[in-house]
């Protein structure tokens, strides 16, 4: 595999540098990312030189709108560039290759930075690649915790699937039937008019841990799939039966205590982790595997990270995770698995760069990976 990932190599270098650009929602991140020559290893680590990221925020009790996010990364691109490329202290002619988030995501957000890469490319006389957003989180978090080939939990405000490799591919073992998790987080936090700073998901979490009693939820896995509308329209009802001061038994402990907002949060992530955990672990069984990577927005949760562990420990596995700088949306990630592309001879021809909101996780050939 060393031979064809150096065949791009350009005389005189002993490193390839790539710039990526994300901004498949409301997070606009760029990085700028250098790979030694050679095969990635323990021993010949990818080096991240920056990860610059910008946040579209809306008010409490509101998400944020394709239009508006697409407005506010228009706005910003151009000094997140400027920032990334201060920060990682090099020149645009120091680049080998131009990255940018081609798909799955929302359409008018993923236009504007995929016009953002374009114009850079022209400028710059740099080749585009187009990346896979799922697989920038999957090669991410692979070369961060040194995951070798786990079973990989993709959770996010727009995804929710259980992955593992084969021949070449990430193959989908399980997903959502309808909303991702972090959608199904998101919606709840709007019914409630918590603050979307930092994030919902985030507050959605301060407020479970304070919850002391579980309301019991529909669990709704279907084999390897499962889903989540009804939850939401489930917990909804109750959140709306408890502001309105509403009779419901289900919002009485057996004690006579009233359910709190905390105890609603707290359940609604108990019953959600659980249906998790379970079609992980069926997957970890059905491949013969005993290492889990959690990736995506949500993989940031502290609860989700501990129930996945006690389930992974009682099978003797081990469980990878990262830290928001590389769970949340970045560009770091994006800089990575297209450099990871453009090493094995992949680039986009320009008129080939219009996104998708359709880019399945296993449509993409996974080339640089031969075991």
């Amino acid at each position: 595999m060393t031979t064809y990932l150096d065949t791009r190599l350009k005389p005189g270098k002993d490193h390839y540098l790539a710039i990526g650009l994300e901004g498949s929602a409301n997070k606009l991140g760029v990085g700028i990312i250098r790979h030694p020559k050679g095969e990635l290893s323990d021993s010949n680590k990818a080096v991240i030189l920056s990860n610059v990221r910008d946040t579209y925020i809306t008010p409490p009790g509101e998400g944020f709108l394709p239009r508006d996010t697409a407005r506010h990364h228009r706005n910003w691109v151009v000094r997140v560039i400027k920032n990334a490329l201060k920060d990682a202290q090099v020149a645009p002619s120091d680049l080998d290759a131009i990255c940018f988030t081609q798909g799955p995501g929302m359409g008018a957000p993923l236009q504007s930075v995929a016009v953002a890469a374009r114009m850079i490319s022209q400028l710059w006389h740099l080749p585009l690649v187009g990346v896979n957003h799922c697989i920038g989180h999957i090669e991410m978090g692979r070369e961060i915790t040194n995951a070798h080939n786990p079973v990989v939990l993709y959770v996010s405000g727009g995804n929710t699937q259980i992955i593992a490799y084969s021949r070449q591919k990430y193959r989908i073992f399980g997903e959502t039937l309808d909303i991702a998790i972090g959608n199904c987080l998101d919606r709840f936090a709007r019914t409630l008019k918590i603050s979307n700073n930092p994030s919902p998901g985030y507050n959605i979490e301060q407020l479970a841990k304070k919850g002391k009693n579980l309301v019991e939820l529909p669990y709704t896995v279907k084999g390897m799939d499962l889903s989540m509308s009804g939850i939401l329209e489930f917990i909804d009802n109750l959140a709306k039966d408890l502001f309105a001061n509403k009779k419901n038994k289900l919002l009485v402990t057996s004690d006579g205590s009233k359910i709190t907002v905390e105890d609603l949060c707290f359940s609604l992530q108990e019953c959600l982790f659980a249906m998790l955990v379970e079609i992980t672990e069926r997957a970890m069984a059905h491949v013969n595997s005993n290492q889990v990577l959690i990736v995506g927005g949500v993989g940031c949760n502290e609860r989700l990270q501990q129930m996945m562990e006690i389930m992974v420990k009682d099978r003797n596995g081990s469980i990878y995770a990262t830290d928001e700088r590389f769970c949340i949306d970045n560009g770091i990630m994006i800089a990575h698995a297209g450099l990871l592309q453009y090493r094995m001879g992949d680039v986009t021809d320009i008129k080939d760069t219009v996104c998708t909101q359709k880019f399945r996780t296993d449509e993409v050939w996974v080339k640089w990976r031969l075991d």
